[in-house]
């Protein structure tokens, strides 16, 4: 039972590591020119086949003063993309939208000033933004659980009994 247990976080732990990086993804690469550090989002719009849209929102990461950080986006049913910053935990302080014309070209998107180009999209924005930031708080606590109770079977398993002798 440990073994697979071991084994269901690793394979868990490399297909959360390896999902960014995907055949033909469009690079977007983010550099933060503020004088602050800023907290990216990416929230990618996907176009299904009953046309309704669906909201697939990332954690880029926060990014320092003059530094920049890569992204991989798969665009297949993807036409638009926003891109987010926050500066302490909620204050949205850049917000812009951008639509994929030409698919095979990669961006890079400079934050140099603080800019919302649609209050009621960065709305929606912030209201993903916080889904995920609950939907990661939940999965953090249900892996730190799992990972103390395998930890403590594995000291068990491992531990060596001590038998008890009557004098």
């Amino acid at each position: 039972m440990v073994l697979i247990s071991v084994g269901v976080f690793a394979y868990f732990f490399i297909t959360k590591s390896l999902t960014r990086f995907t055949k033909d993804a469009m690079t977007v690469q983010i550099i933060n020119k503020m004088p602050l550090p800023l907290d990216i989002y990416l929230v990618k719009i996907n176009q299904d086949d009953d046309a309704q849209k669906g909201y697939e929102t990332r954690h880029v990461g926060i990014i320092r003063t003059n530094h920049f950080r890569m992204e991989y986006l798969d665009i297949k049913k993807s036409d638009e993309f926003w891109i987010a910053a926050l500066q302490g935990k909620n204050n949205m302080v850049y917000f812009s939208q951008h639509s994929l014309a030409n698919k095979n070209e990669d961006r890079n998107i400079e934050i140099q000033t603080y800019l919302n180009q649609s209050e009621k999209l960065s709305a929606i924005a912030k209201e993903k933004i916080e889904d995920l930031k609950i939907e990661n708080s939940k999965s953090a606590i249900w892996i730190v659980l799992d990972l103390l109770l395998l930890f403590l079977n594995i000291v068990l398993l491992f531990k060596k009994r001590k038998l008890d002798t009557a004098v």
